[in-house]
């Protein structure tokens, strides 16, 4: 009993710290969880005030911002009117041109946020048409909004060379000669046969002259890269139809496409618009074609070795001696008389400069797509204000679809057969077909000018050169909106899907001829 009570004892003392070891950490913990406690409410308390902040004076957020972005236009305004005076005020050419850009950045803007569920994106391009259109033809602004004839043409030309250099840069000619003959098919044949077959419908149809049945054809030849290429990428990415090469078919033909429109309505235009006998404005447009070509690739070499690979900023570089040399070129065409060379010499700088880029050459299309992303505003609401509802005639707009559509036929059937032989499935034959009806870019452009040149040349032309305006308009009106849902909606459903990470999508093994 003695021995074991100081044992027990011993016992009690060597296991009062134990026991007492899970309180202190108890404590501890609790302390700790306390103090955290404390601080994310000390936290709670100093983020209160800055929320509270944004709603104090003066303004934080968004709503700073919108007061800076107006403030700064405001001045933009007032700069300008210091400088032209009235140009800026209602009536003038400035203040047409902001309006008409600011609305149709609005309406592209408009037509991005209107979400339909398993329904693709329509095009931004056809909300700023659309609000030209409506500037146009509401009583109100149309009577304070008037914009020159030179500044609206020197715009589109413009306009129409940022095009062609963006189409020159996508020409990749490794991938043209992987694709081989069926990217020339694909190209040449649906807009040859759908501005023969629009040649044969307008003359008997809307009693056209047979050159100005042509030149109507070649407006509404040329396929939208605008609509097609963004379109294919989605689908590119995704890993539809990419192992036959699809996407990567039509985004190549697509530039193809629209530099044979070009050309075909330039020389077609040169023909209506003289007077002299057909083969001699021929040779004369073939001429136009032969010094376009030859200067674009002199100079075109020129850029790819000027400025040197060792300089800063070397894709601005290259992108402003591009533009400035085309724009150049295309509006110092049309006053020399050279009116087909000017767009053919943007095309051959552009592609032969581009050749030995490599991975330079993707910079430099960035920089043009920015300045795309200026002038498609302007483009396109300037084609929608060209459009007066009150000078279209009763049975116009009926006639004009019957002729686009019959065309349009035409191309979707000629298209299918062209494709026959090529290694595709009869689903991915009618995809194709399909996706090769968008009109946009080529016809905001080409459709106005020939409205613009009858109007200071030959006046007498106006009525065929307004029907040209109002099919034109039309066309971008009805094909690209649908022609975006084609492709949106049948192509995840005809075409098959593989990994894209296990096919290169720029040359695909299968041998297309």
């Amino acid at each position: 009993m003695y021995i074991t009570e100081p044992q027990n004892e011993h016992l009690e003392d060597k296991n009062t710290p134990s026991s007492t070891t899970p309180q202190i950490l108890k404590d501890s913990s609790i302390h700790e969880h306390e103090e955290t406690k404390e601080s994310v409410l000390s936290q709670t308390e100093e983020t209160k005030p800055q929320k509270e902040k944004k709603y104090s004076c003066p303004p934080q957020g968004n709503l700073n911002k919108v007061i800076t972005n107006g403030v700064a236009l405001f001045m933009l305004w007032c700069v300008a009117w210091s400088f032209s005076g009235s140009e800026v005020l209602p009536g003038g050419n400035l203040f047409g041109l902001l309006i008409i850009f600011y609305s149709a950045m609005i309406g592209g803007k408009i037509l991005e946020l209107i979400r339909i569920p398993s329904v693709p994106q329509l095009p931004p391009l056809l909300g700023m048409l659309l609000a030209g259109f409506t500037i146009r033809n509401v009583p109100f602004l149309g009577d304070y909004i008037h914009i020159n004839n030179t500044w609206s043409s020197t715009l589109r030309n413009t306009a129409l060379t940022v095009i062609l250099i963006q189409a020159g840069l996508g020409l990749d000619p490794q991938a043209l000669k992987h694709l081989k003959r069926v990217c020339l098919r694909l190209a040449l044949g649906p807009c040859l046969i759908e501005a023969c077959s629009t040649a044969v419908i307008s003359h008997f149809l809307m009693n056209f002259p047979w050159q100005w049945g042509f030149l109507l054809g070649f407006v509404v030849g040329a396929v939208s890269p605008a609509v097609v290429v963004p379109s294919m990428l989605l689908l590119q990415e995704k890993g539809y139809g990419i192992k036959k090469g699809i996407p990567t078919l039509l985004i190549a033909a697509s530039s193809l496409d629209d530099i044979i429109a070009i050309t075909g309505f330039s020389a077609c235009l040169s023909i209506a618009f003289s007077s002299g006998s057909v083969l001699k404005n021929i040779l004369a447009s073939f001429r136009d074609i032969l010094i376009g070509v030859l200067a674009g690739a002199v100079l075109g070499i020129f850029v790819r070795y000027f400025p040197s690979e060792d300089q800063t900023k070397l894709s601005l570089k290259r992108a402003f001696l591009i533009l400035s040399m085309c724009v150049s070129a295309v509006l110092g065409s049309h006053h020399i008389g050279l009116h087909a060379a000017g767009g053919l010499f943007t095309l051959a700088l552009s592609f032969v400069a581009g050749v030995n880029w490599s991975t330079e050459k993707i910079r430099v299309q960035r920089v043009i797509k920015t300045v795309w992303y200026i002038f498609q505003p302007l483009l396109f609401g300037l084609v929608g204000s060209e459009v007066s509802v009150t000078s279209l005639k009763s049975n116009a707009i009926g006639i004009c679809v019957v002729t686009m559509s019959l065309a349009l036929l035409v191309r979707i059937s000629c298209t299918f057969l062209l494709m026959c032989f090529a290694g595709f499935s009869f689903k991915e034959k009618i995809f194709i077909a399909l996706s090769w009806i968008p009109k946009a870019t080529v016809q905001a452009v080409l459709g106005p000018l020939a409205l613009e040149t009858a109007s200071i040349s030959a006046p007498h032309l106006e009525p065929y050169s307004r029907d040209v305006m109002t099919i034109a308009f039309l066309a971008i009106l009805i094909t690209a909106p649908n022609g975006a849902l084609i492709i949106g909606i049948l192509g995840p459903k005809v075409l098959a899907r593989h990994d894209p990470s296990k096919i290169n999508v720029k040359l695909t093994k299968l041998d297309l001829h």
